[in-house]
């Protein structure tokens, strides 16, 4: 029992922190209408248009010209699984190569040269993808009789060739047969145990499958209603081959166990090497596959040791991840998610401004949305994402018990405190932002994950040395998306090499990351069963890292202002890191022009086990 004098102490700390919570309400309350401000208190403010203009570009509107020729062959040629697609984009991208060598690339000033390298890059990549690609549905198409059909049926239309009604029901008729044929067929080698088709096969098969039925339906409604006769004929045979497909796929996700189904354990296709060796060259990245795996390690031990440094502030001694779960104690309650947020961004904006750090536009301010994620969505992106709008991960109503407190404690406010700026600004939203309004010709064409989630991961990086974080509660925040990066890299990598499973890959997030088991769970999925580059996990810190060395490069040793490097950067628009570096050092690239830029020194690589 308390006495008198223990109650009234009691009485005045609840009266304090009553005060005080008043007090952080009011102050959040002013920064908002400080940093985005009613119309009626704004001053005019006209847009800063110095910047705005480009130096000139001779290769500007080539690649204009390339993205325009490409969006409409792939609005035209839109079956993935066509053979006539992949050998006219073959033929396309040939042809572009072979009229970029004519031009006279020693006259091309800097930024010429830079899309130049860029473009002949881009070329060399997508002719590798096709090829990738044909080997893929090759594999496949054994399992996939009815392919060739129903691609013909809509290459036919796209050719405006004559259509008779009853020869188009017979094929449509055909396609239906074809499914049962090859469904019986399967199951026949299924129960005799004869059925061997890899994963990557299955998934490739059940992916076209279903992009096949689209496809079907598509050439359907565009006669449907529109040629009696057709609609007569056809329609009975359509509505049996549509309701074939749409089973045999079925069938195959649940034979193969390739559907997009939740409960079911992990599945994923190892890259490979060659894959892996590949997509690092066309981001130029001059580092092995092992040494990237290397680098991550490096970091990761990094994060454990300042984990450690927190821990003990905490009073939990070196056991970090005691303190990471204090940590995640600290979230919101169920209803506070937009305000929480909103603070946290106009906090960031406020520190930039202060700071001196980059230009941030009050239209970028003021042109972000918030919008709470579905229960759907969080099975595979656990955390917030973002860009114009941030999409904040928070139990839903559906979820279950433990399932709304996992999702709580694993977007706690210290974790969301670093997770807004990556979002926003100057994080994903201010990349878009910029994106639209310089050198906006790059935007679509030359992107690559290691420039979007590099940049934001730079931030992350930076704001640290700059002790934003200053307790240790907001360093163990900004701690635990640090480490989640560089184990991002680690399992990823090790994953498509084949030296990890799906399942080791979960459990490392688990026990030396410190994930809850359903966020970890939805993030190897997502890295694994989405449509993400098998290199887009390492590319955020090794992104990170090529900026934090180019910042040490360039203002670091005082030849740019820590505006002037930001600005300048954002304005280029997205490409590879290194060809960000030749912008801002205003190198003359030449033509065959290769990756040399070690931006993590010599790595040296452990002897395999």
């Amino acid at each position: 029992m308390f006495g008198r004098g223990a109650k009234h102490s009691h009485y005045c700390l609840v009266l304090m922190a009553a005060a005080l919570a008043v007090l952080l309400s009011v102050s959040s309350n002013l920064l908002a209408q400080e940093i985005r401000k009613p119309l009626v208190a704004r001053e005019s403010t006209p847009p800063d248009l110095a910047g705005v203009v480009e130096p000139e570009n001779r290769m500007r509107p080539i690649v204009q010209r390339f993205m325009a020729d490409s969006r409409d062959l792939m609005r035209i040629y839109e079956i993935p699984a066509s053979s006539e697609r992949i050998e006219r984009l073959t033929q396309f991208y040939t042809d572009w190569k072979a009229a970029l060598q004519k031009l006279d690339f020693e006259s091309f000033n800097v930024d010429a040269r830079i899309d130049y390298i860029l473009l002949s890059t881009k070329l060399d990549y997508e002719l590798f993808q096709l090829q990738n690609d044909k080997k893929k549905l090759d594999a496949a198409l054994p399992l996939l009789p009815f392919a060739e059909p129903v691609i013909n049926l809509m290459e036919s239309r796209r050719r405006f060739e004559p259509l008779d009604p009853k020869t188009a029901a017979e094929k449509v008729d055909g396609i239906a047969k074809l499914i049962e044929e090859k469904q019986q067929e399967l199951e026949q080698a299924k129960e005799a145990e004869e059925l061997e088709v890899s994963l990557g096969t299955a998934m490739t098969a059940t992916m076209t499958a279903r992009e096949l039925g689209k496809t079907l339906s598509d050439w359907f409604s565009y006669y449907n209603g529109y040629d009696p006769m057709f609609t007569w004929w056809v329609e009975t045979p359509f509505a049996d081959a549509s309701a074939a497909l749409e089973g045999y796929t079925a069938w195959l996700e649940e034979t193969f166990e390739t559907g997009e189904d939740t409960e079911r354990p992990v599945v994923g296709i190892p890259a490979g090497r060659e894959f892996l060796v590949t997509e690092l060259e066309a981001a130029f990245i001059p580092y092995t596959p092992e040494e990237i795996i290397a680098i991550g390690e490096a970091e990761y031990a990094w994060c454990i040791n300042e984990f450690k440094r927190a821990s003990n502030e905490l009073g939990y001694g070196d056991d970090w991840l005691k303190a990471l779960e204090y940590v995640k104690t600290l979230h919101v309650e169920p209803g506070e998610p937009p305000k929480a947020v909103s603070d946290m961004a106009f906090e960031a904006v406020k520190f930039l401004r202060d700071n001196d750090l980059i230009t941030v536009d009050q239209l970028a301010v003021d042109t972000w949305n918030l919008e709470m994620m579905s229960l759907e969505r969080q099975k595979f992106n656990p955390f917030f994402t973002g860009g114009a709008d941030i999409h904040v991960s928070f139990p839903t109503d559906e979820m279950d018990h433990d399932g709304k407190l996992m999702s709580m404690r694993g977007n706690n406010k210290p974790f969301a405190r670093a997770t807004v700026h990556h979002e926003l600004i100057p994080g994903h939203h201010l990349q878009f932002f910029s994106w639209q309004r310089n050198n906006s010709h790059r935007s679509w064409i030359f992107g690559t994950p290691f420039w979007t989630e590099g940049w934001a991961l730079h931030w992350e990086m930076l704001l640290w040395d700059l002790d934003f974080p200053q307790t240790p509660e907001n360093r163990i925040g900004m701690l635990f998306w640090r480490i989640h990066r560089a184990a991002r890299i680690i399992f990823s990598f090790k994953f498509h090499l084949g030296l990890m499973t799906a399942q080791e890959c979960i459990d490392m997030l688990i026990e030396g990351v410190g994930h809850e088991p359903a966020t970890a769970e939805a993030e190897v999925r997502r890295s694994f069963e989405s449509h993400y580059n098998p290199i887009y996990q390492a590319a955020y810190m090794i992104g990170g890292l090529q900026f934090r060395a180019m910042h040490r490069e360039l203002v670091d040793s005082g030849k740019m202002t820590n505006r002037e490097f930001h600005d300048a950067v954002i304005r280029t628009n997205v490409m590879p890191v290194e060809i960000v570096r030749a912008a801002l050092t205003n190198q003359l690239l030449p033509r065959d022009f290769k990756s040399v830029w070690k931006f993590y020194g010599e790595v040296e690589v452990p002897p395999a086990k």
